[in-house]
């Protein structure tokens, strides 16, 4: 490692090779993965779906079909665990809402009554109950059908948006106050039309499961390497970071990457983190960074805009937008960076619903301008975890990490 160079883990969500095997039987028409055949992709699926993907044509690259060491498919522990975070806990949902004694306790705390209390989709949710919100200003809460959290939908107009974030934090800490296991309290901010249209916006807020170790970035942060999170990942993983990059406008999106936009309304968020992670690296190389600086950047939209409505051919084309903006990342690494792409889950496509699966991943890595990643090693079990480990040996604190994240069983011979 020298000074200027970069090492970026990019999530594809709930892309896990099961989840994209189902994908492929579904769909009979060619697909273009051309990136992620070339590091490898098509070596870790099923035999029956490697020749539609690809061959490994990158002499410098590394897949493997890795398992996930933690209990629960979720955002949070899978992230998480690439961190270097193990979590044994099985979180379940909560088909029946929150227990009365529960949303009591929380009315009292933020001095508002709350209403609907069930399982539902977020927009459901909304649509269902948006009408008698806006009358009463009794939040909507609501028990997530593929995430272990509380949902709380506010429109903006109603709740001031401070005050909807405050109400996440006092979700979170109660629920953690009575051992309700969940992950996380999202404060799901909205706006509605004068014709009653119902759009979320960019002001959600995710209170998240406090962190009980050190993670990856913590020690990368202390090394004085420069970290930044792109999308999600700061709120999943919340450890210190540099420097937090979330774009929310097309129009910060540059024309090279305007082809991962491929949802019919243009819901896509992929090409936002696309961007956020080229700005990083551009600044990686032309700014002081002597230690380097590590990149941990999420790509949603197989995950929320398609999976969970069991949407085959808008995943798949949502897959192939992800790999074309991967050509134009790539280009940006330098001699001896390193790439690592990953999934934090899978996605089970069910008769009601898409459901996040505790499935193999893939783990797909380059070094660039070095054959065999330069010495970097995945580690001993070829978990999750093998992410961050090589993040960390990129860095030299390989030690640090597995000694301070407790994962030396995972990851060592």
């Amino acid at each position: 490692m020298t000074a200027n160079s970069a090492a970026a883990l990019l999530v594809l969500d709930a892309a896990g090779l099961e989840t994209i095997e189902y994908l492929l039987s579904r769909h009979k028409g060619e697909v273009n993965l051309p990136n992620l055949a070339a590091l490898g992709l098509g070596e870790i699926i099923a035999l029956p779906y490697k020749l539609r993907v690809g061959k490994k044509t990158d002499t410098e690259s590394y897949a493997a079909r890795i398992e996930q060491a933690s209990a629960s498919a979720d955002s949070v522990v899978g992230h998480r665990e690439m961190a270097g975070i193990i979590d044994d806990r099985v979180f379940g949902l909560f088909h029946g809402g929150f227990k009365k004694e529960y949303i009591s306790e929380l009315e009292k705390r933020i001095g508002r009554k709350t209403m609907f209390n069930k399982m539902a989709g977020g927009m459901e949710a909304i649509e269902l109950n948006a009408a008698e919100h806006a009358k009463t200003g009794f939040p909507i809460v609501y028990a997530s059908k593929c995430d272990p959290l509380i949902q709380i939908a506010m429109d903006e107009a109603v709740i001031p948006v401070r005050e909807q974030h405050s109400i996440a934090d006092a979700a979170l800490g109660l629920a953690l106050e009575m051992s309700i296991p969940v992950t996380r309290a999202i404060a799901r901010a909205y706006i509605r039309a004068a014709g009653g249209a119902i759009t979320r916006t960019a002001n959600r807020h995710d209170a998240v499961l406090p962190l009980e170790r050190q993670t990856l970035a913590d020690i990368l942060l202390g090394r004085n390497v420069w970290t930044a999170a792109v999308g999600k990942t700061s709120e999943l993983v919340n450890s210190g970071w540099h420097e937090k990059i979330k774009i929310t406008s097309r129009a910060f999106v540059e024309p090279a990457l305007e082809q991962g936009f491929v949802h019919p309304q243009s819901k896509d968020t992929n090409p936002f983190s696309a961007q956020g992670t080229l700005n990083a690296l551009v600044c990686a190389k032309s700014l002081h960074r002597p230690e380097g600086t590590f990149i941990f950047a999420n790509f949603v939209d197989t995950d929320s805009l398609y999976g969970h409505v069991r949407d085959v051919a808008g995943s798949l084309a949502s897959l192939e937008a992800a790999d074309r903006m991967l050509g134009v990342l790539m280009k940006k690494f330098g001699e001896g960076d390193l790439l690592v792409i990953t999934a934090d889950h899978g996605m089970a496509h069910r008769a009601d619903y898409g459901y996040h699966n505790r499935e193999p991943l893939p783990l797909l890595a380059k070094r660039f301008g070095r054959r065999g990643l330069g010495g970097i090693k995945p580690g001993a079990k070829k978990t999750l975890a093998d992410a961050g480990y090589m993040i960390a040996q990129f860095f030299g604190c390989e030690k640090e990490f597995t000694e301070k994240t407790g994962t030396e069983n995972l990851l060592k011979e």
